[in-house]
């Protein structure tokens, strides 16, 4: 049998032809070939279409040097193409278009606002999400301050928390509301105090361009005045089942309405977090089992939904009675969290699964979407 070949598929972040993943990549062609599997990387723009070949980036782990070489277009093929407003993403939907007849590992997922009313359709899951509604007119938001002291403006496709603005409604001045952001830029925008006809402006001025949400917040804020939440990743193992590879905390920078790393927050082990938030080990404990299993049913009810899936990150809040929330699914998760919160193993484990489900893929010849949750 000839050995198995997987292409990493990525997008260009500028047209000097950066990588924002390089680094992933190169471990994992590395840990591909201690399995047994060619793995390589490319884009949408190294696609030779008459020819079926690909201009593939390759790792070298003996010389530690990345060449290009001429490679057959690969008959597996890991997406972790993210959005981008591009020639490149154009082109890339070309390539998904031309190519679906490809083993792809994972398909892209829609966005956050088909994604909640996809999980309303379940009570199993209805009962994890906070309020949320698409953004038409400030009445939307007069309506949800009515019922909410907090509420996050986010975009129906960000990433990375930006673009995100945070209302809160002051009890001790009514009609007044504290409004704290950070642009699409990342830049943080600092806390002020608004009328509400002035919020009308501000969220007005905020929303042009796109499709926004509005969104119950969950009090998450810690003692330090940090905001924090739980990442969570889960991914088929090499028998082709979900499973949990791990989960842990993010605490946002000062002055920060998210907790994004790529903001400036930082990475805590999950169990740390959680036993401080909700003053008990015992109590943590229990939270970690409930999420785990949520998660795992989360991403085969998508999948079952959608398309193929082989891994998916779910962003969770999770309030001081240990109840859960699903803020947002990323099927194109980073994985430093793991890394930076000194879990290594995990961080390791994250990036050999896809691998391990790619050879199951291999030797049995059927589609991702034949996988199953694992039975309790």
């Amino acid at each position: 049998m000839s050995q198995p070949v997987l292409g990493i598929l990525t997008l260009y972040l500028n047209d000097a032809k950066q990588l924002e993943e390089k680094s992933v990549y190169r471990r994992m062609i590395i840990e591909g070939g201690k399995l047994g599997l060619d793995v390589f990387v490319f884009t949408p723009m190294d696609v030779h279409a008459s020819k079926e070949q690909v201009y593939a980036m390759v790792y070298d782990s003996k010389t530690g040097k990345w060449s290009r070489k001429w490679r057959a277009l690969p008959a597996m093929i890991f997406d972790r193409c993210r959005i981008q407003k591009s020639v490149r993403f154009q082109q890339l939907l070309r390539f998904r278009a031309r190519y679906n007849h490809l083993t792809f590992l994972n398909r892209p997922l829609r966005n956050k606002w088909t994604i909640h009313q996809t999980f309303s359709q379940k009570q199993r899951f209805r009962q994890h999400l906070p309020e949320t509604l698409l953004y038409q007119s400030f009445t939307d938001l007069k309506r949800m301050l009515r019922n909410h002291s907090v509420v996050y403006i986010k975009p129906i496709n960000g990433t990375g928390g930006r673009g995100i603005l945070r209302i809160e409604k002051k009890a001790s001045a009514q009609g007044i509301f504290d409004i704290q952001g950070r642009r699409q830029n990342r830049r943080i925008i600092s806390p002020r105090k608004v009328s509400l006809s002035q919020l009308d402006s501000v969220v007005r001025q905020w929303c042009i361009g796109t499709t926004f949400l509005a969104q119950q917040g969950i009090p998450l804020r810690l003692p330090s005045g940090r905001f924090h939440d739980y990442r969570m990743l889960v991914q088929k193992n090499g028998y082709g089942v979900w499973e949990l590879t791990g989960m842990a905390g993010r605490v946002g920078a000062a002055r920060s309405v998210t907790s994004n790393l790529h903001g400036g927050g930082h990475a805590v082990r999950a169990e740390k977090l959680l036993r401080g938030w909700l003053g008990s080990q015992e109590k943590a404990v229990k939270v970690m089992k409930t999420a785990e299993k949520l998660g795992i049913e989360a991403a085969a009810y998508l999948e079952d939904c959608f398309s193929s899936l082989c891994e998916l990150a779910l962003d969770l809040a999770i309030d001081r009675e240990g109840k859960i929330y699903i803020l947002e699914v990323n099927p194109k998760p980073a994985r430093e969290v793991f890394l930076r919160s000194g879990d290594t193993e995990t961080y390791r484990k994250s990036l050999v699964r896809p691998l391990e489900y790619a050879l199951w893929i291999h030797r049995n010849k059927e589609a991702p979407a034949a996988s199953k949750v694992t039975e309790e």
